[in-house]
């Protein structure tokens, strides 16, 4: 069985598979975002621009972390290798060090209106979903993209290594999908108990970093590989901090709840709802008047239509559930 191509002609053009499909997932990436943005009643006029400097740092991030880590066991007698992207070797957590601190800050910058921890929520399924199709179109189909040897049925052949190997960029694909899914329903159940607000972020950041253990120690890991390790250790780490964070929140929603959900007939009618049904209720009381002894409104003593209906904005609430959730 031959390997999965790396590459291919149009006439004198060479392209990488590699390369081709990370283009996609960006793409698909900023395409996804900015559907969630509309969803939520935010522009997403900023977005393009915003995508364009995110992809780059990521990207430098991602091959410079890598590099060093790798430097010694990879790129010390070989140094003419280290720009060649197009063979693999962009790391996870340099694309996140580099690349999500740089989208943030710019988008924070040119959409003010967006809260910062809503703009986190919103963020957070676009980067597991980039991550589920990433890892189908950019390891799977690059050089050296397989795992540990295995004689499984389910084995595949990469280029540049020998015998079937653990096709880990598939498992990586279908786990992150599973964490996508937790993500939408995470997301759905904010709406409905009115945040709290960066949930959403921090389940992401410890499924995430719970996969990427998992990844590493048991498909990935190559015993003296300094690299290899951090991946491990960085993984563990990002599911501790985004673990913390959950319970964080949880703990401070769960002492501000009573208050949150004071005048509320359901505990899981949205926050918006709320706002919009006592915002309307106030507008009708003051229309018809002083209430009577009885309790029933009077008509006002002068004349005068009801206010203006009562309209909100989904800027006002918490995040709608996704459409995919």
């Amino acid at each position: 069985m031959r390997p999965i191509p790396v590459s291919f002609h149009i006439g004198p053009l060479v392209l990488h598979t590699y390369g081709l499909g990370l283009a996609i997932t960006f793409f698909f990436a900023a395409w996804y975002l900015g559907h969630r943005l509309r969803a939520h009643g935010y522009s997403d006029r900023w977005v393009s621009s915003v995508a364009v400097w995110t992809i780059v740092s990521a990207l430098v991030g991602a091959r410079v972390v890598h590099v060093v880590a790798n430097f010694s066991s990879q790129y010390a007698d070989h140094l003419a290798q280290i720009p060649q992207v197009w063979h693999g070797g962009l790391s996870s957590f340099g694309g996140l060090l580099f690349g999500v601190p740089t989208g943030f800050l710019l988008a924070r910058h040119r959409a003010r209106e967006v809260p910062g921890l809503a703009l986190a929520d919103l963020v957070a399924p676009v980067l597991l979903a980039a991550w589920t199709m990433g890892r189908l179109l950019g390891p799977q189909l690059m050089y050296a993209g397989g795992g540990h040897p295995t004689k499984a049925w389910y084995g595949l052949y990469y280029a540049g290594e020998v015998g079937k190997r653990l096709p880990v960029p598939l498992f990586q694909s279908a786990m992150t999908f599973v964490w996508l899914l937790i993500a939408w329903r995470v997301e759905a159940w904010v709406e409905r108990r009115g945040g709290p607000r960066g949930l959403v972020m921090a389940a992401a950041i410890t499924l995430w970093g719970i996969g990427r253990y998992i990844e590493e120690h048991f498909w990935l890991l190559r015993p003296g590989h300094a690299g290899d390790y951090a991946t491990e250790y960085a993984g563990a780490a990002f599911a501790v901090v985004g673990a913390i964070w959950c319970v964080v929140l949880l703990s401070r929603q769960r002492q501000a709840g009573p208050a949150a959900l004071e005048g509320t007939a359901d505990p899981d009618t949205p926050p918006l709802a709320v706002a919009v049904g006592s915002a309307a209720a106030g507008t009708t009381t003051a229309a018809a008047g002083p209430a009577s002894p009885g309790g029933v409104p009077t008509a006002p003593e002068h004349g005068g239509g009801p206010g203006p209906s009562a309209g909100a904005s989904p800027r006002s609430g918490g995040l709608a559930a996704d459409p995919g959730s």
